[in-house]
């Protein structure tokens, strides 16, 4: 009975629940399907571009035609009415022109299209748009001027389109975007003076105009003193003479995050601001002391005061502060006030003293240590084994010192999460250790040192891999074949070691530069050696830019540095250059036979160099289709033949050597080759033309007479040729004509008479 009397209870919640549900659902208005109009605009409008890459993320790829809109990754639709009200296609790959038909969804309220590859001017059409409070195009290719059509929309809140190539004045009227509160042109190329109706919006609590490239005028920072709401303040490198004392933002009782670089600062000893800063950037603000005001900052987390003429030692009040992310880098800095462990009681993450004078003691960092730069100092003795307690550490850069001793054998055991290891230019010595390899490893630079023995086969283990210099070192080892085997491997230099014997067929698709020079390679490639090389075979430039994200803010994560030669010169080739050069050096051995003709398949390549070998047999005509070739050495081999006439189109090869070789025939005209010196084609007994002095077949102009004489000859026996069976034909008709037709020889007789 008792059960009996439980199952009825339960039964009678169960119906009613089901009651309530029903009732609920029944009584809730119906979700509107995406209005058709909506979804053929949204259609159209991701029609009308390309993608670049087929990354997942790339929204717009998942849309299906002829379904619900409002179920589209990136569109938001109002439940009652269908209309799209939000459309976030942020970092979808989407590149062409803005048309003035595009994203005509006058019900928008949020724009969202940052992080794709547009290009052209922002059409006027936007300014239909008139229900839109937030428009973030930033991150993309976008060109022309602010357009006046966007004052149209006084619903915005929010307007970034930074990191563009937008130029022209910003528009002096920007007091119609009377509801601002957030402003972001920097890092475009504005000119002219900053309007001053910015000034009188009230409501802005952020604003960047960093980069902001003012022609011949001042600044009248007073200006900034109505904007009593501002939060986030951006006035770096405003490229302005104008003196800019930073006592005027004591009056901003809510700054948070300032940033002056790269203008004329005065900073008085009595200064005291009374926000509560978090985040400071005063870097080449031409400042010759450490800002003592900082002393009062407790809430600061992040400070850039790089670049600067700060001498001295860094103060050790300086770690009483909440800093997670401090870089001093490029200045006169000789090293730390107070105890040797003074360092280590503060949260820092990332440190950057890198480009200074620091000497021993070498800092004792906090465990919370992610990133640190010390490069370009006047450190000494052995690598503090102190480092490899840091167990978080990403990236370590001690380049540039003077380091002794090996390498410490801790690195791997005491930490797996490095991944970026510079220990360039120091005078380290003995073999790499096996255990200092962390598996993790994308960058490892120890050029420009003693070390010896074979490369480490533990770097085999490192398959996120993309950056390896070793040049300059005392490594004894054959070819590192194994290396082919890392999946993202794009740089790597093996440069003046004692590397040594064959260079075996191998895969290399992401390769970018590959620098053996100067060692002692054999052997012969094989035809087909760079058939696989698939990232110099296309001629698009790989950008290399990833940047981490740190507290907001984001710093290179790459510190790469290589010496090349190009142009006939040693090159050191630093950051961005690595974005779009493609080069292949393998001079300074002795390799042999012929020049592989798979060399032609890679059209991306940028500098040629297998100088200084034993290569035999003819230059490759292939060598033609290398379009974007600035320089080509070929020079102090055994190559014979002539130099293919193909390689006189190309149009940027701006450097070319062929000399000391064996090569004979008439030098390609061309306008590049040409221009060349002499001097490039040097040594080469069976050469002849311009630019040498050497002319072929005993001077031009005798080939010409020659050929000229020829000619004529020709025709006189062509002449004679044809006379002969026309003399005979004419009399034998003349002879007939007069014995039959008299008169007609008489009339063609007088009409030629």
């Amino acid at each position: 009975m008792h059960s009996l009397r439980k199952m009825i209870i339960w039964s009678s919640c169960l119906i009613f629940s089901l009651s309530y549900s029903i009732l609920v659902f029944a009584s809730s208005p119906a979700k509107h399907m995406c209005r058709s109009d909506q979804r053929d605009a949204l259609w159209e409008f991701q029609n009308e571009f390309h993608l670049s890459g087929m990354a997942p993320n790339e929204k717009t790829q998942r849309w299906l035609n002829n379904t619900d809109c409002c179920s589209w990754d990136g569109v938001s639709c109002d439940l009652k009415t269908g209309n799209v009200v939000d459309l976030n296609l942020w970092g979808s790959s989407l590149n062409g022109s803005l048309r003035s038909n595009s994203g005509n969804l006058s019900y928008l309220t949020h724009l969202d299209l940052q992080g794709n590859g547009f290009t052209g001017e922002l059409p006027e059409s936007m300014g239909k748009l008139n229900q839109l409070t937030k428009l973030l195009l930033s991150t993309s290719k976008l060109s022309g001027n602010f357009h006046h059509a966007l004052l149209n929309l006084t619903e915005l809140t929010w307007i970034d389109l930074r990191s563009n190539h937008l130029e022209g004045n910003l528009p002096s009227n920007m007091s119609s975007f009377s509801k601002l509160v957030h402003f972001d042109v920097g890092s475009n190329s504005f000119s002219g003076p900053i309007p001053s109706s910015l000034f009188t919006i009230p409501s802005l609590i952020l604003l960047n105009l960093e980069k902001k490239q003012l022609q011949r005028s001042t600044v009248d920072f007073s200006s900034f003193l109505h904007l009593k709401s501002l939060v986030l303040l951006d006035l770096s490198y405003l490229n302005t003479r104008s003196l800019l004392e930073l006592s005027l933002f004591s009056k901003f009782v809510s700054l948070s995050m300032l940033d002056l670089s790269g203008n004329h600062l005065k900073i008085s000893s009595s200064l005291h601001l009374p926000s509560p800063l978090g985040s400071l950037s005063l870097a080449s603000c031409n400042i010759s002391e450490f800002p003592n005001f900082l002393r009062k900052q407790p809430n600061l987390y992040y400070l850039d005061i790089s670049a600067n003429q700060i001498e001295g030692r860094v103060p050790d009040w300086l770690w009483m502060s909440e800093l997670v992310y401090l870089d001093i880098s490029k200045n006169a800095l000789t090293g730390f006030d107070g105890p040797k462990d003074a360092i280590q009681t503060s949260p820092l993450e990332m440190l950057d003293i890198s480009s200074n004078t620091f000497q021993d003691p070498f800092p004792l960092l906090p465990n919370s240590t992610r990133f640190f730069s010390a490069s370009d100092n006047q450190f000494s003795g052995e690598i503090p084994t102190t480092i490899c307690g840091l167990v978080s550490l990403d990236t370590l850069l001690l380049s540039n010192n003077r380091f002794i001793g090996s390498i410490p054998r801790c690195f791997k055991s005491f930490n797996t999460k490095l991944s970026l290891l510079h220990l360039r230019n120091n005078n380290l010595s003995g073999k790499f250790p096996e255990e200092s390899i962390s598996v993790g490893l994308i960058s490892l630079d120890v050029s420009g040192n003693q070390l010896s023995g074979e490369l480490p086969r533990s770097l085999i283990n490192c398959t996120r891999l993309e950056f390896l210099n070793v040049e300059d070192n005392m490594f004894n080892d054959t070819f590192p074949s194994w290396l082919s085997l890392l999946p993202d491997l794009q740089f790597l230099v093996l440069r003046s070691n004692e590397f040594h014997g064959p260079i075996y067929s191998l895969s290399f698709p992401k390769l970018r530069i590959f620098d053996i020079s100067k060692n002692i390679f054999t052997g012969v490639l094989p035809l087909d050696y760079f058939a696989n090389w698939s990232a110099m075979s296309s001629g698009a430039y790989v950008t290399d830019n990833k940047q981490e994200r740190f507290m907001g803010f984001s710093f290179s994560n790459y510190h790469k540095s290589v010496v090349l030669a190009i142009k006939g010169s040693e090159m050191e080739l630093l950051g961005s250059g690595f974005r779009m050069y493609k080069t292949i050096d393998v001079s300074g051995n002795r390799l042999e036979g012929d020049i592989p003709q798979s060399i032609g398949l890679l059209k991306g390549l940028i500098v040629l160099n297998m100088s200084n070998n034993a290569f035999t047999g003819h230059i490759p005509p292939s060598l033609s289709n290398l379009t974007n070739l600035q320089s080509l050495d070929l020079s102090e081999n055994r190559l014979s033949g002539n130099i293919p006439p193909e390689l006189g189109k190309l149009s940027f090869l701006a450097l070319m050597n062929f000399s000391n070789n064996m090569l004979e025939g008439s030098i390609p005209r061309g306008t590049q080759i040409q221009s060349q010196n002499s001097s490039s084609f040097a040594e080469n007994p069976g050469l002849c033309g311009a630019p040498l002095q050497e002319t072929c077949g005993g001077g031009e102009e005798v080939y010409e007479v020659i050929k000229e004489e020829n000619d004529q000859v020709l025709s006189w026996i062509a002449v004679a040729i044809a006379y002969v069976p026309g003399v005979f034909c004419g009399l034998t008709i003349g002879h007939i004509l007069t014995l039959y037709k008299p008169e007609w020889f008489m009339r063609i007789f007088h009409s030629f008479a």
